[in-house]
């Protein structure tokens, strides 16, 4: 008996096995951000968690000028609230695909193009090809970009 949907059911599972390396970053901040009264969400096969520590992290933590909107560490999202979330979810939900493209080696690739940008005097943050591909895929002619 042939089972429909099977082959789709097991490449999502290989996509989220090699994803996992990244996930298992995003997922040491589920306790944090619960504590301190964030907040999580699935949504398409993705947790988000918003608000507490999340928030902190993304305002202080991260290396864009003001914090960042949102992160994705595999197949889990930070926002700093639930419109961060929504606003950003085009966004980040093409860094999920890249990280299971890339699976483990996301962190370092993603990393590595920053720091070597840097040292050529370019924007670590806005030339980096991981931050374009996903920049790329929400634009609309008149849209402001979203701060991330």
């Amino acid at each position: 008996m042939l089972c429909l949907g099977c082959g789709d059911m097991f490449l999502t599972a290989v996509r989220y096995l090699w994803a996992f390396p990244t996930t298992c970053v995003g997922l040491l901040f589920v306790l944090p951000t619960l504590v301190s009264r964030g907040r999580m969400q699935v949504v398409d096969g993705v947790l988000e968690l918003h608000g507490g520590f999340a928030e902190w992290f993304l305002r202080r933590m991260t290396t864009v000028p003001g914090g960042a909107s949102a992160m994705t560490l595999g197949h889990v999202v930070l926002g700093r609230d639930r419109g961060a979330l929504d606003r950003t979810r085009t966004h980040e939900r093409v860094h999920v695909r890249q990280v299971e493209r890339w699976g483990g080696l996301f962190l370092p690739a993603y990393l590595l193009c920053s720091l070597w940008l840097w040292l050529r005097r370019k924007n670590p943050y806005l030339d980096n090809p991981f931050e374009k591909e996903a920049y790329g895929s929400e634009f609309h002619p008149g849209a402001d970009s979203p701060r991330i």
